[in-house]
């Protein structure tokens, strides 16, 4: 497909000037209050590194708006030295996890800016030491990863649970969008929504299958993919969230389109061929999902406020960020907040409908 070639093209450039970091400088780690299944808690999100992405450094290119293969070496790492940054990435936070532990539950997110099921990403030694070390801290009650549907395989999550026993296993999975077209030709993702269903009956099965085990599935969604409205991004991520709780999934996050360096997403951007979503247009997917799904909704808020990520204007983007991180707690909708970049927003949401435009309009219409 003409995505592919453009979207690698992109890639193989940017790969070309992009400075490689070791491993130890790609670890990280932090530690905040979150929304979990058992209630509110706390989450330890830990990123260990990887070789990257194999569907981004395939000849596929990857998604057109990501770019983890920023965070990652291109190059493998020893089994040994990823334990070892995971072990010091967590002894940053356990005492502090031992003492919260006792009061509210905890989390702990695994992210290798790709896929954890994937071997060629993260071997399963190094994937099975590391959750031998997460099932013996009795505090940890639950664990996220995240991966593309194509490792989702019951031998694999049998082998998972066999090691964390009782603690709740979550697989989330960036399924972005439930139109095809989209999907394939907006965001290169390189699977089916059969795929993707395929995936989630698993998680489930495993889960009803035994009693002991707690297997979920979350998905992400994507909001405002290239060559799409304001107007269109919104439905679309509304679609896709009613779409997500049908086939079973336990919890939706949704992902506000952010310009990452060396994307086909950036290159439109430069071109003013492309703005990300309103801040606006978030809060009425918050708002909608939250009276319409029986399920968590989520929205991050990385880049809020940014010159490549949502805004709305500097009067209210700070307020929105703080009020959509409590609500993702509180899973409360947004309450109307008054703002003159309002009248903006939905001035663009109405022309957009009448000039068919995908990009912000530089003059708005005088009616």
């Amino acid at each position: 497909m003409e995505i592919q070639q453009l979207t690698k093209e992109i890639r193989d450039n940017y790969l070309e000037r992009m400075k490689k970091r070791s491993p130890e400088k790609l670890s990280t780690s932090w530690y905040q209050d979150d929304l979990l299944y058992a209630g509110n808690g706390k989450s330890l999100f830990i990123i260990i590194p990887s070789p990257g992405c194999s569907w981004a450094l395939s000849d596929a290119g990857g998604c057109t708006m990501c770019s983890y293969i920023s965070d990652c070496s291109l190059e493998p790492i020893g089994d040994d030295l990823i334990i070892e940054l995971f072990k010091k990435e967590l002894s940053k936070h356990i005492d502090t996890i031992k003492s919260d532990g006792q009061t509210m539950p905890i989390a702990i997110k695994i992210f290798a800016s790709g896929s954890f099921l994937n071997p060629q990403e993260v071997s399963k030694k190094a994937r099975n030491e590391i959750l031998k070390i997460i099932a013996s801290i009795d505090e940890i009650k639950e664990i996220v990863t995240e991966s593309r549907p194509e490792y989702v395989k019951k031998e694999i999550l049998e082998e998972i649970f066999s090691i964390v026993g009782t603690k709740l296993f979550e697989v989330s999975i960036g399924l972005e969008s439930q139109d095809d077209l989209i999907r394939e030709e907006k965001i290169n993702k390189g699977f089916t929504k059969e795929d993707f269903e395929k995936a989630v009956n698993i998680i489930k099965e495993i889960d009803s299958e035994n009693n002991d085990y707690v297997s979920k599935a979350k998905a992400y969604i994507f909001v405002k993919p290239i060559l799409t409205s304001e107007k269109e991004a919104i439905g679309e991520a509304i679609a896709t969230a009613k779409y997500v709780e049908s086939v079973g999934v336990s919890r939706v996050s949704f992902c506000p389109a952010t310009i990452h360096r060396g994307t086909l997403i950036e290159r439109l951007w430069r071109k003013g061929s492309y703005h990300p979503p309103w801040i606006w247009s978030l809060i009425d997917i918050i708002n909608e999902t939250r009276e319409n799904l029986n399920i968590p909704s989520l929205m991050d808020t990385s880049g809020f406020g940014s010159r490549r990520g949502p805004y709305n204007c500097k009067k209210c983007n700070k307020y929105f960020k703080h009020a959509i991180i409590d609500s993702n707690i509180s899973q409360s909708p947004i309450e109307e907040y008054k703002c003159e970049c309002k009248k903006k927003w939905i001035a663009e949401i109405k022309s957009s409908t009448l000039n068919k435009s995908k990009t912000r309009p530089k003059h708005l219409p005088l009616i």
